[in-house]
């Protein structure tokens, strides 16, 4: 199974490796070509006890990989998860989706075939059902399912 995870951060980082150790092919993209360089040379910019061994292990075995590119990541993909940060709006406290929307945007362009998107980032209700307007919108013949 192709997993992409969108977003390297603490959720998407955490989330891609224990998917690379049950034995899926995983990329950690992210827009931070800074924050995948380092992930490349092993420098892990969070503390999560044995994830340093953890990401070691399955990157030399190539399980898990990462990448700036996500029309490349995506062309394969199985299963794509958007772990994009959703920091709290200043004045209403509201989660700032607009990171979800453009890697939705980003995604419409991105997708061959049959995929799974899944929204991992934490969200209000409803923001699945956006992903899947914002998707179709931009590409009406995209094949996807969207939770």
């Amino acid at each position: 199974m192709n997993v992409v995870m969108v977003g390297s951060g603490y959720v998407g980082l955490v989330s891609g490796v224990c998917f690379a150790e049950f034995g899926a092919n995983v990329t950690c993209v992210d827009s931070n070509k800074s924050l995948i360089n380092s992930l490349k040379k092993g420098d892990i910019p969070i503390y999560e006890p044995g994830l340093d061994n953890l990401i070691s292990r399955n990157f030399s075995n190539g399980q898990i990989n990462f990448s700036d590119d996500l029309k490349k990541a995506a062309k394969d993909a199985d299963v794509i998860f958007i772990a994009v940060g959703t920091p709290s709006r200043r004045g209403d406290g509201h989660a700032d989706l607009k990171y979800v929307y453009e890697v939705a945007k980003e995604l419409a362009d991105c997708i061959s075939g049959y995929t799974v998107i899944v929204n991992k980032s934490t969200v209000p209700i409803g923001t699945a059902r956006e992903v899947k307007r914002i998707i179709k919108e931009k590409n009406p013949k995209v094949d996807f399912w969207s939770a």
